[in-house]
C-alpha cells in the first residue's frame, strides 16, 4: 500500500439541516438510517476555506442502514443560523442534486412510500437511463432522493431499502468532470450516456429540459475494511443543455442546508493526495498537514484523518481515512484499523455488531 491508495466506497453523503434531531428522525422513519456510527458536537477548526475563515461550532451524526450502502452525515450549525438556498434547486445546477437510495424492489418501495403520508413522492414510477425502475422523493427540507434498483444486501433486515448507493451531480462539462470521477475516484465504467429529454426527470424543477446524463460505476469490486458494508455504488453526472446552471453553495458555507459533500472511505491519504495534486485537484483541506506521521484527528467517538478536493465546478468531495471506529459504544468496544491489512474487509460478524448502536425514530 506504500504507493497506492484504496477507495473502499461511499462512506456517507453529508446533509446540512437546520434541526439535526428532527431531520435524523425523518431519515430513520423513511430510510432506516438508524445505526449511529458517531456523534460529534465540536468546533470545526480545519474547514476555514469553507466557513468564512472562522472556526464554526456544529453538531453532526453519521448513521447507516445495515442492509448496506453508505450512510448520511446529518449536520447542523449550532453557533450561527444556517443559511438555506435562496433559490429553487434546478436539475443540472452545480453540486450534489440528489442522493441515490438502494432498493431491492423499486415498484414495491413506490407502493410503500405512497401509503406513507410523511413521504413526498415528486415523480412517477419510470425507467432511468440504465433501463431500471426509479422514482424521486423530496424530504421536508427540499432535498431530493432517487430510489434506484440495487440487489446488494449486507445484512438482510427485511426492509425494501438500504443506504446510500450513489448520487446525482450537476456539472457544466461531463468530460472535464471525469478527471475527478474516473481518474481519482475510480468510476471507470460507463453504464449509460444519453442526451435528450427524460421521463424520469418529469416533475423535477427544470426536469423537462434537455440534458446529457452519464451513469458511472466501478468495474472492479472495492477493497478495504468497510467495502462489504458499502457495496457497489454509482455516480450520475448531469449536464444541462438549455440553461446556465448555478452553483448550489456559491455565497454559502459548507454545512449550510442541502447536500454538502460526498464522502469516500479511503486508506493511504498521502498517496491519494499526490494523485489528486498530479491530476490538478489538490487537497483544499488536509488534516495530514496538522497530524503528521499517521497521527489521528479526534472525531468524537472515532478517529482518523480527512481531506477535501473540489471537482471542476466546486462540488466538494471528502476523503476519510478511519483509524478507529466504535462498535459497541456502551461497552467501550471499538475497532482499531491502523495495523490491519488495508485491502481486507472486516469480518461480517464484526460489522454486524454495529446493530447495538441502533436508534429508534420515536
Amino acid at each position: 500500500m506504500k504507493n497506492n491508495c484504496i477507495i473502499s466506497g461511499i462512506q456517507q453523503v453529508g446533509i446540512g439541516v437546520e434541526n439535526l434531531y428532527e431531520a435524523w428522525k425523518y431519515y430513520i422513519d423513511v430510510f432506516h438510517m438508524d445505526i449511529r456510527i458517531l456523534e460529534d458536537n465540536k468546533v470545526a477548526e480545519l474547514m476555514l476555506p469553507y466557513t468564512g475563515g472562522v472556526p464554526q461550532r456544529r453538531h453532526a451524526v453519521i448513521a447507516v442502514n445495515l442492509q448496506g450502502g453508505g450512510g448520511f452525515e446529518v449536520w447542523q450549525y449550532t453557533g450561527r443560523k444556517p443559511e438555506p438556498l435562496a433559490f429553487e434547486l434546478n436539475i443540472g445546477d452545480l453540486g450534489v442534486l440528489a442522493c441515490k437510495i438502494k432498493s431491492r424492489d423499486v415498484a414495491k418501495t413506490f407502493e410503500e412510500f405512497s401509503r406513507n403520508p410523511n413521504v413526498n413522492i415528486v415523480t412517477g414510477l419510470n425507467q432511468s437511463i440504465d433501463g431500471k425502475q426509479t422514482f424521486f422523493v423530496k424530504d421536508p427540507y427540499g432535498n431530493l432522493f432517487q430510489i434506484v434498483h440495487d440487489n446488494y444486501i449486507f445484512k438482510d433486515e427485511g426492509r425494501l431499502t438500504g443506504g446510500t448507493v450513489g448520487a446525482i451531480i450537476g456539472v457544466s462539462d461531463i468530460e472535464k468532470a471525469m478527471v475527478v470521477y474516473n481518474d481519482i475516484l475510480g468510476y471507470d465504467k460507463i453504464i449509460s450516456d444519453e442526451t435528450g429529454i427524460f421521463a424520469d426527470f418529469e416533475g423535477l424543477p427544470s426536469g423537462s429540459q434537455r440534458f446529457r446524463r452519464r451513469l458511472l460505476t466501478h468495474s472492479l469490486p472495492r477493497k478495504g475494511s468497510f467495502s462489504e458494508l458499502f457495496g457497489p455504488s454509482y455516480l450520475e453526472l448531469v449536464q444541462p443543455l438549455e440553461r446556465l446552471p448555478r452553483r448550489l453553495y456559491e455565497g454559502r458555507f459548507w454545512g449550510d442546508p442541502g447536500f454538502i459533500q460526498i464522502c469516500f472511505d479511503i486508506r493511504n491519504m498521502d498517496a491519494l493526495g499526490k494523485r489528486c495534486a498530479g491530476l490538478g485537484h489538490p487537497f483544499t483541506v488536509d488534516t495530514t498537514q496538522r497530524f503528521k506521521e499517521g497521527a489521528s484527528f479526534d472525531m468524537g467517538d472515532a478517529a482518523g484523518q480527512f481531506a477535501y478536493i473540489e471537482d471542476p465546478d466546486g462540488t466538494l468531495i471528502e476523503f476519510v481515512e478511519t483509524h478507529k471506529v466504535p462498535v459497541v459504544k456502551k461497552l467501550g468496544l471499538s475497532i482499531n484499523l491502523k495495523n490491519r491489512n488495508p485491502e481486507k474487509p472486516l469480518p461480517g460478524w464484526m460489522l454486524k455488531m454495529l446493530r447495538f448502536g441502533r436508534v429508534k425514530g420515536d
